[in-house]
């Protein structure tokens, strides 16, 4: 009897534990598309003259168009994906209002990594960002042959000599057509809620499912009962 009581307690407590956080997943799913679509509204709002001092935690994604010059000097980042495989071509920019900050100018093919690309005066319409993109299995840049695998703001203005300030392109300039902008996107943030919520409930029914079966075979009736 002590048995039966033990599992049925365990059992009901397993589940209920287990449909709760399937529950506060569905929450942090409702919460994650909100924050998604405050982005999307963000990052393609009328752009704005960029902010005397920028901030990573106040301006990230914010909508920007600035003038200036796009001076010499590229880091090239390796990518691949729907565009096929080649770089980001990063290069400085002198605002007028900000001075030296870069630019994600967009995307080449890996045979036009020695091409020559237009400098100069320009106006430039994107979105501030400060990418993550380093992690532990992050290759070390190759500064010989200027293969970058990652876009960290700090490392990449101390190579070119700007401010640690990125603006990415999501319209190509007049006269720069063989870069093609890779405009940003809340797409590729992680939004994996309902995933989680899926395998909570799942394994409350599994757990459910275990607890009947366990009861069936320690007896629903006490011992001696008909």
């Amino acid at each position: 009897m002590r048995a039966f009581w033990f599992l049925a307690i365990v059992g009901v407590l397993g589940s209920g534990l287990l449909l709760w956080l399937g529950s506060w997943q569905l929450q942090r799913l409702a919460w994650k598309n909100a924050v998604l679509a405050e982005l999307e509204t963000s990052i393609a709002a009328d752009p704005v003259a960029l902010p005397q001092t920028p901030d990573e935690t106040r301006d990230k994604y914010r909508a920007v168009a600035a003038t200036g010059e796009i001076l010499a000097g590229e880091i090239h980042v390796w990518t691949a994906g729907k565009t096929g495989a080649g770089y980001r071509v990063i290069s400085p920019f002198n605002s007028k209002t900000l001075g030296p900050i870069l630019v994600d100018r967009g995307f080449i093919p890996s045979a036009a990594k020695q091409d020559t690309r237009p400098l100069g005066p320009v106006t430039l319409v994107g979105n501030l960002h400060w990418p993550d993109e380093q992690s532990g299995f992050t290759p070390d840049a190759d500064l010989t042959g200027n293969v970058w695998y990652a876009r960290d703001v700090a490392t990449m203005a101390a190579a070119l000599n700007t401010q640690p300030v990125l603006i990415v392109l999501r319209q190509t300039p007049p006269g720069h057509d063989a870069i093609q902008p890779i405009p940003l996107t809340a797409t590729g943030i992680p939004n994996d809620h309902l995933q989680y919520a899926i395998t909570w409930f799942s394994l409350a029914a599994i757990w459910a499912g275990m607890t009947f079966y366990f009861l069936r075979r320690a007896g629903f009736k006490p011992k001696g009962s008909n």
